[in-house]
């Protein structure tokens, strides 16, 4: 059984990734609904709004911390390489590190910082609200998913 310090980062790797999982899970759940149902310009501008506010310290520092520790936890496992979880903690990383953290790089930055240079009451950021809408929730739900997966398999790593 992992303990010790391992056992502590493992147990902050779970509560990280859970965390973060759960915010993706009300975006994709309710929050982009919500959103999605308001007209165009102040559906934009809320959502440019909270974009600049997940950039804060609270939500970065759970969602950028979790990927330093999901890489210490990977670099770990490979140098220990322990009897047990060793494949729990590496499939945890790597869900995390590539399906969260990786995927947020390049499928939703790109649409959050292509709303952001909309201004929200033009046509322009009307056309242009409901496929970021779409497309922006479907890599959601796919970071989510992975980042709920890694939570499980960094529990599975323990048991």
């Amino acid at each position: 059984m992992i303990d010790g310090p391992y056992f502590v980062l493992t147990m902050l790797g779970v509560l990280g990734t859970g965390l973060v999982a759960g915010v993706f899970c009300a975006f994709s759940t309710f929050v982009m609904r919500g959103l999605a149902s308001l007209p165009p310009a102040r559906g934009v501008a809320t959502m440019n709004a909270i974009n600049v506010a997940a950039l804060k310290p609270p939500f970065m520092i759970v969602f950028v911390g979790s990927a330093v520790l999901c890489s210490v936890l990977a670099v770990i496992t490979f140098v220990v390489l322990p009897a047990e979880g060793s494949v729990e903690l590496l499939l945890g990383s790597a869900l995390y590190l590539f399906g969260t953290f990786g995927l947020t790089i390049l499928a939703n930055v790109p649409r959050n910082e292509a709303l952001l240079k909309l201004d929200p009451g033009t046509a322009e950021a009307a056309a242009y609200w409901p496929a970021y809408v779409r497309e922006w929730t479907m890599w959601n739900h796919v970071r989510g998913v992975a980042s709920a997966a890694a939570m499980v398999s960094y529990v599975l790593a323990l048991t």
